[in-house]
């Protein structure tokens, strides 16, 4: 019986041993749609037209640069392409997956919130946050609303919300110009 506790000792103290030093998680709190909308450096209507995925820094990490063609520039946007970064992609055999992150692809319709200015390249407003996806069907662009918190307190989040019904998309791009409006 000691013999069993002992190797249960040294097995316990091996895995705390070969265990990282640091942990770390990422933590992110919904943002009200208007915080999402003032504190975005650069807001965008685009279709994805690259994606590059690339190891960075001296951790080399990877990141994903991804290039849209301006739809719509609604904030800070004077170029006909826009480039942010995205701590997800897949590099040779190597693949960096960030829960949160959303992935893109060539062709993706989307509305994106960003963050940073140059010389940095931007990145999106709280990972999912600041992405709307936008679909077409029977020739409409429509943008599914996405959950957002409304207030300090906790929310539920409840299946078939009408509050969370497609909206067209021209009018989803109305209504972040009419917050910017307020926010002036």
């Amino acid at each position: 019986m000691f013999k069993n506790a002992f190797r249960t000792l040294v097995i316990a103290a091996a895995c705390w041993l070969a265990a990282p030093a640091r942990m770390s998680a990422t933590v992110l709190l919904p943002a009200e749609f208007t915080t999402v909308v003032t504190e975005s450096a650069l807001i965008v209507h685009g279709r994805v037209t690259d994606v590059t995925a690339r190891l960075v820094g001296p951790r080399r990490t990877i990141e994903s640069l991804v290039t849209l063609e301006v739809i719509d520039g609604l904030k800070g946007v004077s170029t006909h392409t826009v480039t942010f970064r995205v701590p997800n992609g897949q590099v040779g055999r190597y693949r960096r997956i960030l829960v949160g992150a959303p992935e893109f692809v060539e062709g993706d319709e989307v509305f994106v919130f960003l963050r940073g200015r140059a010389p940095a390249v931007p990145s999106l407003f709280g990972l999912s946050q600041g992405v709307y996806r936008v679909a077409r069907t029977g020739g409409r662009a429509i943008v599914a609303a996405p959950v957002m918190a409304r207030g300090g307190s906790a929310e539920r989040v409840v299946r078939g919300d009408p509050a969370r019904t497609p909206i067209d998309a021209s009018l989803f791009a109305r209504e972040v110009r009419a917050v910017l409006g307020r926010a002036r």
